[in-house]
């Protein structure tokens, strides 16, 4: 079987890199401690506060196996290649749903950094694939899981490359 590649920016990998190397030394130093107080009340068997750090160190190095494979996988692609109007990743796109009028703003990220709660939507979700390439005052139409959707581009924003200052 084929590995997933993962599209990202050089800025998501860096997040990403960064998330990684917290929970590999803060992290499980932090988990390690939990699980010495647990040890010191006793009886593991009946022990909740063991277990809840248990629990706790298998997400934490299953976030770490998930981090390590994304990475492997990464593909960087750039953000500000194309014209400053047209969608690419990491880009805030403010649009308006047509049938309610609804004003909504969201940033194309690559799938790692996704969570539409917080408007990060992923170049790969039928929004994000929709809005790619599209420039302001386009009008897209989604396919998505509740029917089709059409939103019109009102305003487009790179965000801008991110320069380490020389010392």
């Amino acid at each position: 079987m084929a590995n997933k590649v993962f599209k990202m920016t050089a800025a998501g990998k860096a997040e990403l890199e960064a998330e990684r190397d917290y929970l590999t030394n803060e992290g499980r130093a932090d988990i390690a401690e939990k699980l010495k107080v647990a040890r010191s009340y006793g009886d593991l068997s009946e022990n909740s506060e063991y277990e809840e750090a248990r629990n706790e160190q298998d997400q934490m190095e299953a976030r770490i196996r998930e981090i390590e494979y994304q990475l492997k996988n990464a593909v960087i692609v750039e953000s500000v290649d194309a014209d400053d109007d047209t969608v690419t990743m990491d880009t805030v796109v403010s649009v308006v749903r047509k049938s309610d009028k609804a004003k909504l703003t969201y940033k194309i990220v690559d799938y790692t950094r996704s969570n539409p709660a917080e408007g990060l939507i992923s170049d790969e979700s039928p929004i994000g694939k929709a809005l790619m390439g599209a420039k302001a005052g386009d009008t897209v139409t989604v396919e998505a899981p509740v029917g089709t959707i059409d939103f019109e581009i009102k305003k487009v924003k790179k965000e801008k490359k991110k320069t380490k200052a020389k010392k």
